[in-house]
């Protein structure tokens, strides 16, 4: 059967959004229900022969064009990649610091090669040591847990909530005499919910270092994410919103946090460049790595800053289309947003009952061609083998060796609500590309198949 109407026959490319999902709905509640309120037999109303080809895809690459191309041109022709220095002109990677740290509202801002370091060096800004403890979300990337062990401190997991991000309660619990930061993770494109999270660290004497690593350009009651806390960092890997492939960011408007985090970054020394940022050093040289951002790294990021907005607004977009398609649904639950305004729209969210349904709800999203999964980009780090053995890279590493370090048990005992969470939410995928016609094939998808539980 044709999902068109004698009247959109005339023009077949376009969908009468009314007309298809009402159509999708009526022949969904004629589906027979079985068990559990699940109809294991009803045949699809969604034709997957007849779905649009339905693809997120990276966002930054759908961007390119002649900007950026231009902008690694001309670091071609000075013939100075190095970012410092060189035959002719470095410029880029400066450009692109202060055109961030302008966007952000932050008074300062350090490029460097990835997300991860970016932590590492941001971990570096706070002071964090051996002898701390840095509490870390349970479900987040790897680089939140590894940049407080290479640090020689030790992390200390708290749960997420319903928002995937760090759910203050849990972090409050966690707090020792030893909690020296929090890392609060806004991820998979929502903020965390900074008040509480604020109220208690600055109650408690605890730095904030804000992850914006997947929500970047997000905001939080009108506040760019990462100018909230003590310090914020950014990823600008090919999964980020704006991308060179990699690199990362670090902003604060503390003085001597961003000196740390620059001496780290550049073997311990302090650029020129940074000193007439701040206008006085505080601290000498010391032991640091090199993290120092490239000049064709910078040049292609300087020519993406300026579509961030327009990368933002097409997420939305199509984000709230398809949340408005389905908010009419009985009983349904989706993602808890602190600040939906700050959300970028990566993905939509929907709370099933169970992880059998949970799994029976991505099986039906799939045979109808609706791009879904589980939630995706981090990892369930207290279950991790890794974690659970606390291998670290020397045996002797001071995380692991102190009477606290010793004590602290991970596992699933640690994580119980994440792990839950985990199993329930189904995750929709959504891209700054997509049309009419793709948000409503998956809005008809999701609610013919929601019809089926009860």
């Amino acid at each position: 059967m044709s999902i068109h109407s004698k009247d959109e026959n005339k023009n077949p490319t376009q969908f009468s959004r009314r007309s298809f999902l009402a159509r999708s709905l009526a022949a969904a509640s004629a589906s027979p229900l079985l068990i559990d309120g699940w109809s294991r037999t009803a045949s699809a109303a969604l034709d997957p022969a007849k779905a649009p080809q339905i693809n997120a895809g990276f966002v930054a690459p759908q961007y390119y064009d002649k900007h950026e191309e231009e902008s690694l041109i001309d670091v071609l022709e000075e013939g100075s990649p190095f970012r410092f220095y060189g035959q002719g002109k470095a410029v880029k990677v400066k450009e692109f610091e202060e055109g961030f740290a302008n966007y952000m509202g932050a008074p300062y801002a350090l490029a460097v090669t990835s997300g991860t370091t970016a932590l590492n060096s941001a971990i570096t800004g706070l002071g964090i040591g051996p002898g701390d403890e840095v509490i870390v979300p349970a479900y987040t990337w790897w680089s939140d847990y590894t940049c407080v062990v290479h640090a020689g401190a030790l992390p200390v997991f708290a749960d997420i909530d319903e928002s995937m991000c760090l759910d203050p309660q849990s972090f409050e619990k966690a707090i020792t005499p030893r909690t020296k930061a929090v890392i609060a993770v806004h991820l998979l494109g929502g903020p965390c919910d900074m008040d509480p999270i604020m109220d208690i660290a600055k109650k408690k004497g605890i730095a904030v270092l804000e992850d914006c690593a997947q929500c970047v350009g997000g905001s939080y009651h009108g506040k760019k994410l990462g100018t909230i806390g003590d310090v914020g960092i950014y990823s600008f890997q090919l999964h980020k919103m704006i991308s060179s492939g990699e690199g990362g960011a670090v902003v604060t408007g503390n003085p001597l946090i961003y000196e740390r985090a620059c001496r780290f970054h550049n073997m311990g020394g302090f650029d020129e460049l940074f000193k007439n940022r701040i206008g006085k050093t505080q601290l000498s040289n010391f032991a640091g790595e090199n993290y120092r951002m490239n000049e064709f790294t910078g040049a292609v990021l300087w020519a993406q800053l300026p579509k961030l907005d327009t990368m933002i607004r097409d997420m939305r977009r199509n984000a709230e289309a398809v949340r408005d398609g389905i908010k009419d649904l009985p009983g349904i639950k989706k993602r808890k947003r602190p600040d939906p305004q700050g959300d970028i729209g990566y993905a939509v969210y929907i709370e099933t009952k169970s992880k059998e349904q949970c799994d029976q709800f991505l099986a039906e999203l799939r045979k109808r061609k609706v791009p879904c999964s589980r939630l995706t980009g981090s990892v369930l780090l207290p279950v991790a083998e890794s974690v659970m053995q606390k291998q670290t890279r020397h045996p002797n590493w001071p995380s692991f060796t102190s009477p606290e370090g010793k004590a602290i048990e991970y596992g699933p005992d640690t994580c119980r609500q994440t792990l839950d969470i985990y199993d329930r939410f189904v995750q929709i995928r959504i891209g700054p590309k997509y049309t009419d016609e793709m948000n409503d094939w998956i809005i008809a998808g999701v609610r013919e198949v929601y019809s089926q539980l009860t």
